[in-house]
């Protein structure tokens, strides 16, 4: 409808504000859109369509916004992961002359050992992912052996390697030479898989031998180098906390996630740590988290968790290849009295005491959950002298065994006697204590 016409239908006083806006546009058409003009269009659109529609449009608005800032929260809580990248132009390197480094002598590109293969390139350098596939490559046994001694190490106590930081000419061989290579090609022939690895090694019968051996073995193999005996030694420190965990069923299995912070004794972290560092209060976890594996335990290097260097565990301040192990008063005091060890073995008698059986049942129970073997007539009888003097003590001293099954956050069951709950408590604590549930044999 030509513009002329549209005024001339819109008539009478209900029809004024049509014929302004008409009459404001027209004038738009005709003048030049300078500064003041874009004003004026702006205030229209905010008096004559905004406003109206306000009321309407606000709550979208404001909920828009919150989505936006919740995402901006979401997207803060991502981990971050540093990335390398290759340089457009690599560093020169050069042979320092005699070591000193202001005397650079003939330059060098980024390359192999000639006794080692050499690294295949995708471009016209070598790069970090052309050395990582050339790690894992067929042709380079070097890696698959490294790794299977370390496994053989932490399994075995030694690896077939004694020397796991080095196999060149300088460090021990190899044992059982053609043994560490066909492990080396059977791992990488099935894809690295490092489950299957270890339970390949522990279902051998070379790992389930029996640690006792007779006087003529001991001397003509005190190292135990040919393997003709189990190897004997103490449990690594994150295997002896999982371990009492495990059996008193209070392990957290969740798999992943952000370190947790477990029992540990106060005023540790306080006196090392500088005013503006955000270690310098520990605060201890509540609920699930304090049972979660030790591997997830958070570390400050300059003030590590007291239950895992009172176990020889590396303080991670440098490269660790063979660990420590010592034997100290201080280790049995934390397995007798540590807050999470006490606990652990009230839950593991919380778990007994559900179970209807006669008692010298129970006490077969207890002992073979913790060492896998059934206990001997000597065994039996410790056992139910212990149980019966730490009842009749706790019968006596109601208050004093409140006390102690109240050790940790867990709660205790309320439906299990008191009295009851504690000695069966010290009893397994007793089991946890025995040098079968803390050495490999």
């Amino acid at each position: 409808m030509p513009l002329a016409s549209a005024m001339e239908v819109a008539r009478g006083p209900s029809s004024c504000r049509l014929r302004h806006d008409i009459k404001f546009l027209v004038s738009l058409s005709t003048s030049q859109q300078n500064e003041d003009e874009k004003k004026r269009i702006a205030n229209w659109h905010r008096d004559y369509i905004y406003a109206p529609l306000r009321s309407a449009l606000e709550p979208e608005v404001f909920a828009a916004r919150r989505l936006l800032a919740e995402q901006v929260r979401y997207e803060m809580t991502f981990p971050v992961t540093p990335v390398a990248r290759e340089q457009a132009e690599p560093r020169p390197a050069h042979v320092m002359i005699r070591g000193q480094y202001d005397k650079p002598g003939e330059r060098v590109a980024a390359a192999t050992p000639a006794f080692l293969p050499p690294i295949k390139t995708s471009g016209e350098r070598v790069t970090r992912l052309d050395f990582a596939r050339w790690l894992v490559a067929p042709e380079n046994p070097l890696t698959g052996r490294v790794t299977v001694n370390r496994f053989w190490q932490q399994l075995f106590g030694a690896g077939l390697v004694r020397t796991p930081g080095d196999f060149g000419n300088q460090g021990d061989p190899p044992t059982h030479p053609a043994l560490l290579d066909w492990l080396a090609d059977e791992f990488q022939r099935t894809g690295w898989d490092v489950k299957r690895l270890v339970r390949l090694l522990v279902t051998s019968r070379t790992y389930r031998q029996d640690s006792r051996a007779d006087a003529e073995l001991l001397e003509r193999d005190p190292e135990n180098k040919l393997l003709a005996r189990g190897s004997r030694h103490r449990l690594d420190a994150e295997v002896l906390r999982d371990q009492a965990l495990a059996v008193s069923g209070l392990l957290e299995p969740a798999m992943g996630g952000p370190p947790v912070h477990p029992y540990q004794p106060p005023n540790i972290w306080e006196p090392i740590a500088s005013t503006l560092s955000n270690t310098r209060y520990y605060k201890q976890d509540r609920g699930a988290a304090l049972y979660r594996r030790s591997l997830y335990t958070f570390w400050k290097r300059t003030a590590p968790p007291p239950s895992m260097s009172t176990f020889d565990a590396p303080t991670r301040e440098a490269f660790c290849v063979v660990r420590g192990r010592s034997n100290t008063p201080l280790q049995a005091l934390a397995l007798m009295n540590d807050v999470q060890h006490v606990e652990a073995a009230r839950a593991l008698a919380e778990r007994l005491l559900r179970v209807t059986l006669p008692e010298a049942d129970r006490l077969e129970l207890a002992f073979r959950t913790v060492s896998a073997r059934l206990p001997d007539s000597t065994e039996r009888g410790l056992l139910a002298r212990a149980l019966a003097t730490h009842r009749a003590h706790f019968e006596r001293n109601r208050e004093e065994a409140g006390q102690f099954i109240r050790n940790g956050e867990s709660k205790p069951d309320p439906a299990l006697p008191v009295g009851e709950l504690a000695a069966w408590t010290v009893v397994a604590n007793l089991l946890l204590n025995l040098d079968e549930a803390l050495t490999r044999n």
